[in-house]
């Protein structure tokens, strides 16, 4: 049935694949009426009806004028907005079936024409666009994308908490023009300069000759993420490490490994101390008790351990974040459990940006 209305497929990890969908959109928006009109969703993913996440601008590359479409859904239960969170597929056909009828309300709003500035700006044009239908809803707009809900709700063994610094960060990542999907490699070129500079601090410049990027606003708002004491350096190894769980969310033992290679003695072995900078980073908060997964993990009472030791406990406990970090420090603050995250039709998780404000103000340290 999809390949019969002839769709234009993309694959999210391959960025062969994003490029030739934009120069597709791009063709048949531009074929003189030979295509009909292209049907997309911006926001490239379900979203509880909060609020509207990010667009994506695909659909505003060509610069063409586009129609504005908005989706209601006036049921008593809401189970067409299904993300990520609550029931299964059964539970919420079920559900649909137990309604005598279920609504959806199609508003065709008026055709946005772009302006000159927009045409040149496709970011800019998806903007625009975006404020003019969260009006017609009635509802607020969140710098949140697909990727976000993929990094704060990642199944890896380390739940990003609710008042993690690292959506702000990958917010940063972006607007700096770095892509977490691509920067796996990057990442690599990071890690081996923050090794060679080992435990040395720097300063704003010298981040932004590491990065290879000019001073500017947005790097000075990442800068000030890691400014733990405000005096104007920053250990090079908690950007490294915060840039890998943004990359990689689900990977954890692999951001874990990493870490160990830059905070190792020349034994191979890490602290407790050590311990805490590299959790600290991997879930962006401000303070985090490892003592008693520490002892845990050094079996021997050394007073250190190596990755093998971690690996290897990581492996006998998997829960080993619920059961020795989030049971003290956490409690029901993950993300995935906080009440105060609860969605407007109870099922999914609230990513609005009245619930996230506090917690994702740009000035906010990881270590404040």
């Amino acid at each position: 049935l999809i390949k019969y209305i002839r769709p234009v497929f993309v694959s999210r990890s391959d960025q062969d694949s994003r490029r030739k969908t934009v120069e597709e959109i791009k063709r048949r928006a531009q074929s003189d009426g030979k295509w009909p009109q292209i049907m997309i969703f911006p926001e490239g993913t379900c979203t509880n009806r909060s609020c509207l996440i990010t667009f994506k601008p695909g659909a505003f590359i060509p610069g063409v004028p586009v129609q504005p479409v908005v989706l209601r859904y006036p049921n008593k239960l809401d189970t067409i907005t299904w993300t990520w969170q609550g029931p299964g597929a059964f539970e919420i056909l079920w559900l649909t079936l137990c309604q005598f009828h279920n609504s959806v309300e199609i508003e065709f709003l008026p055709v946005y024409i772009p302006s000159e500035e927009e045409r040149k700006n496709p970011v800019l044009y998806a903007n625009n666009v975006r404020r003019v239908m969260a009006e017609a809803l009635g509802v607020s707009v969140t710098d949140y994308t697909f990727e976000d809900c993929q990094l704060a709700l990642a199944e890896g063994q380390l739940r990003l908490p609710s008042d993690t610094c690292l959506l702000e960060f990958a917010k940063l990542v972006r607007s700096l023009g770095l892509k977490p999907e691509t920067l796996e490699d990057d990442l690599d070129k990071y890690a081996a300069s923050a090794m060679k500079m080992k435990k040395e601090k720097v300063d704003l410049q010298e981040f932004s000759a590491y990065l290879e990027f000019p001073v500017s606003h947005t790097l000075e708002s990442m800068f000030t993420l890691f400014d733990e004491n405000e005096d104007g350096v920053i250990d090079i190894r908690e950007f490294v490490i915060a840039l890998s769980v943004v990359c990689k969310p689900s990977k954890t033992l692999e951001t874990i490994q990493l870490a160990f290679q830059l905070y190792q003695s020349e034994s191979g072995t890490i602290t407790e101390e050590d311990l805490a900078h590299i959790l600290k980073t991997a879930m962006g908060v401000s303070q985090i008790n490892v003592t008693h997964l520490f002892r845990a993990v050094d079996e021997k009472e050394k007073g250190k351990i190596t990755y093998d030791d971690f690996y290897t406990f990581a492996e006998l406990h998997p829960h080993f974040a619920e059961d020795y970090l989030y049971a003290d420090q956490m409690e029901a603050e993950s993300s995935l459990e906080n009440p105060s995250l609860s969605a407007p039709n109870g099922i999914c998780t609230d990513f609005s940006p009245d619930s996230t404000e506090d917690r994702n103000n740009p000035l906010q340290k990881k270590l404040n």
